[in-house]
């Protein structure tokens, strides 16, 4: 099974046989191309995707999407303490996250980012959480981006400092009841990141 999240609507490319009845579905191999979706997926939302079914899901996927820019990238929930890291960016919460350099795992990358995104040092992945996808405009293209999420430990100073330049205007740190909270004013993907961390 593949999510992909398209302006906060959610495609799931699901094997046939796995899917039961559900009020939006197609068969995958009816759709040439992801904007021929578009009525159907003003229709959707998070608790109710769209399901394109089919025999292979993954081939699917990738068939329509093979003309999107395929971008990575890495992130995750830091926790000190009991309180945990969020930044906002264009007026909504998120989790901290950037793109992988060339030859750059997605640990590093992680790491790398939160640092570069909120000011701190020192914080250490301690298992991986989940990874989503997303369409977005990447340089006047469409681009599917696939993100790394990972849960991090950090224990040094709450002091965190915003890089205004990627647009991010705070970073906070939020107990747990808070970080759950930023659901109805984030994006559809962290709601998937904020799910796996609470399994």
């Amino acid at each position: 099974m593949y999510k992909v999240f398209i302006d906060n609507k959610l495609i799931v490319f699901i094997h046939t046989n796995d899917l039961s009845t559900v009020n939006l579905q197609l068969k995958s191999k009816e759709v040439e191309r992801v904007k021929d979706l578009k009525g159907l997926l003003e229709v959707s939302g998070i608790n109710n995707p769209l399901y394109l079914t089919s025999k292979k899901p993954f081939e699917e996927f990738n068939r329509l999407f093979k003309d999107y820019k395929y971008i990575e990238a890495a992130g995750g929930i830091v926790q000190r303490k009991k309180s945990f890291l969020v930044i906002k960016r264009k007026g909504l919460w998120d989790i901290p996250k950037g793109k992988i350099e060339k030859e750059e795992l997605p640990e590093v990358a992680c790491i790398r980012e939160i640092a570069e995104e909120c000011g701190i040092d020192g914080h250490q992945i301690t298992r991986p959480l989940v990874n989503t996808y997303h369409v977005m405009n990447w340089k006047g293209q469409k681009a599917l981006k696939k993100t790394f999420w990972f849960m991090l430990r950090y224990n040094g100073s709450k002091e965190v400092t915003p890089a205004l330049e990627e647009e991010i205007t705070e970073v906070v740190w939020m107990k747990e009841d808070e970080l759950l909270g930023i659901r109805s004013n984030t994006f559809g993907s962290i709601n998937e990141v904020l799910d796996a961390f609470m399994d």
